[in-house]
């Protein structure tokens, strides 16, 4: 299978929109209002990569291997990247970023793990944490006040619970799935 395919091309500019949406996130002095749209803009088309070469490899047979390691580098990247730029930004508690990243690197590492039994697809509570996850983010990235702030607030604390439920879950599902067929060594 070719590794050079539409999807993957995805996967890699969304690692290549990294640099670039922190570059906005941190134009001036951080908080200037047209960069951090711009940072926004940068992080959504990043975001709706995401979305699209998942779909895009499994609909038209354009799953590689190269995708199936790439892709949650590259989604990892991206939320790493603007969660640890916005606390060090002031406008997220570093409490926050530890409790997220530290499930998806952990996540991350277990699916790794995993591979040798096979891939453990996302649950739809992991797309809906993903989406949640990118919505909560996108918010703190835009310069929000007010109402809006609260609002940011609400949709993260619905990040952080779903993140931290469906990181059990996936670990649960991890362990069944180990115990249920045989080591691959």
């Amino acid at each position: 299978m070719r590794v050079t395919n539409l999807a993957n091309v995805l996967t890699l500019l969304r690692l290549v929109l990294v640099p670039v949406f922190l570059l906005a996130l941190f134009a001036g002095n951080g908080h200037e209002t047209p960069s951090r749209i711009i940072a926004f803009v940068v992080f959504a088309v990043a975001v709706i990569t995401d979305r699209f070469d998942g779909a895009l490899a499994r609909s038209y047979g354009m799953v590689t291997e190269f995708g199936t390691m790439a892709d949650p580098i590259a989604d990892k990247t991206l939320v790493g990247a603007a969660l640890i730029g916005l606390s060090m930004l002031g406008d997220l508690h570093w409490w926050v970023t530890v409790v997220i990243l530290a499930r998806e690197v952990g996540i991350t590492v277990l699916r790794f793990v995993m591979l040798r039994h096979g891939v453990i697809p996302a649950s739809r509570g992991g797309k809906l944490k993903t989406l949640v996850q990118a919505v909560a983010i996108g918010l703190f990235v835009l310069p929000v006040s007010g109402t809006w702030l609260v609002v940011a607030w609400v949709v993260m604390a619905a990040a952080i619970v779903l993140t931290v439920v469906t990181g059990l879950d996936y670990v649960a599902s991890a362990a069944r799935d180990a115990r249920g067929r045989p080591s691959a060594g």
